[in-house]
């Protein structure tokens, strides 16, 4: 696999599953349903909306999964009914959306059709550490 322009820089060290990331979400952004917004609702949190219409709680599933945020939902078949026309599918969908890293899923809820998912990023903490610096003969296997 040959790595793209943005990721062969010498500088750029570990950055090689943001391709990976990337590949990712673009996989999924031609899909069209549902619909959904996104929106910042403060400096360290988003809100996902998404039209949901005829689906329960029961019919929706919410999941992160290797920093991947999928929402799945499976509307069963009306049983027993008779439709003289159907112009409401009873369809299942997948969307997901990567998530950066600390990015935390704080809450899900279901209300007039709409499923929101508030995020949240924690206030990251800056952490020095200092690297010991060993001598040159101090190496395994090398006589001092």
């Amino acid at each position: 696999m040959n790595r793209s322009v943005y990721f062969n820089s010498p500088f750029l060290l570990g950055f090689e599953h943001l391709e990976t990331l990337l590949e990712r979400a673009t996989k999924g952004a031609a899909d069209s349903y549902p619909p959904y917004n996104i929106e910042q609702t403060a400096n360290d949190a988003l809100r996902i909306t998404l039209a949901v219409a005829g689906f329960t709680e029961d019919e929706l599933s919410v999941t992160v999964e290797d920093r991947q945020l999928m929402i799945r939902g499976r509307q069963g078949e009306g049983e027993g009914k008779t439709y003289l026309h159907r112009g409401i599918a009873a369809r299942q969908f997948q969307r997901a959306f990567v998530l950066a890293e600390g990015i935390e899923v704080a809450d899900a809820a279901l209300a007039n059709g709409l499923l929101t998912i508030d995020l949240r990023r924690p206030e990251a903490q800056s952490v020095v550490r200092t690297i010991a610096i060993k001598a040159e003969g101090a190496k395994k296997g090398v006589p001092r």
